[in-house]
């Protein structure tokens, strides 16, 4: 049978999600306790990749096995044994077929900014000293919607067919003296929303106009886009499949 595994991680400790030869990962971290507890070698596929440094709220990611469990007592024996930065939310039972990552049909990210030192804060955040227009970030935000090619907020030598993504939701808002983005599409390239992140915070700071922004984004070149944003402030917060409550709205029509 065929299992989604629903989790979230801090990935401070982590060199992302996809498993590594010489360094953790939490697709190591979770496949080997899943393996452990069920005394069988499992093989885990994520919904997608995240980098160093990243974190997730909700994360998901597929195993098959023909060991018979009862999902509440796995799930619990999970939490005990995994380290404390890794929490398992929940187990479904799906179809055979189904797919962590092809068939997730919508992806939402988070990128927290902090424009006052906080030591509480900025361990999950990025410090920016400097005064942000956060209005002109977000009329910068809107040009997404004029596009469906981002090869200029990819990593460069990836392996991608494609650099074409359909953004659904790109948005600044104040949460006290943080800044939250927020943004959500079909499918995301490497290193995308940190590079996306950057370029707009340089928006903010006046380094970029909104007609360069444009520019950028026409011009397919990762060089002409800014910095990517450090990782410890971007956060994956919620994967969506038609058939699991609770990722996306059931139509009642």
């Amino acid at each position: 049978m065929r299992y989604f595994i629903e989790f979230a991680y801090n990935g401070k400790n982590y060199h992302g999600w996809q498993q590594q030869p010489n360094a953790p990962s939490v697709q190591e971290t979770l496949g080997k306790a899943i393996a452990v507890l069920l005394r069988s070698d499992i093989e885990i596929t994520g919904a997608g990749r995240t980098d160093t440094g990243v974190h997730a709220k909700q994360m998901f990611a597929h195993f098959d096995t023909e060991i018979s469990f009862e999902v509440t007592i796995l799930k619990n024996r999970l939490n005990s044994y995994l380290p404390k930065d890794i929490a398992i939310l929940k187990i479904h039972t799906v179809a055979n077929d189904a797919h962590a990552r092809f068939d997730a049909v919508k992806r939402t990210y988070e990128y927290h900014v902090t424009t006052v030192k906080d030591v509480f804060e900025e361990p999950l955040s990025w410090y920016c000293h400097q005064a942000l227009d956060m209005e002109k970030m977000n009329q910068a935000a809107k040009i997404l919607f004029e596009f469906s090619d981002f090869q200029c907020f990819s990593k460069v030598n990836t392996d991608v067919k494609t650099f074409q993504c359909k953004i659904m939701e790109a948005y600044w808002k104040q949460d006290g003296h943080k800044l939250v983005f927020t943004i959500a599409a079909d499918r995301f390239l490497r290193n995308m929303v940190r590079a996306i992140v950057g370029t707009l915070v340089a928006v903010g700071m006046g380094k970029i106009s909104l007609e360069d922004f444009r520019k950028i984004i026409e011009s397919k070149n990762r060089n002409e886009a800014g910095a990517s944003a450090p990782a410890q402030g971007l956060f994956l917060t919620k994967v969506e499949y038609p058939y699991i409550c609770g990722t996306q709205p059931i139509d009642k029509n």
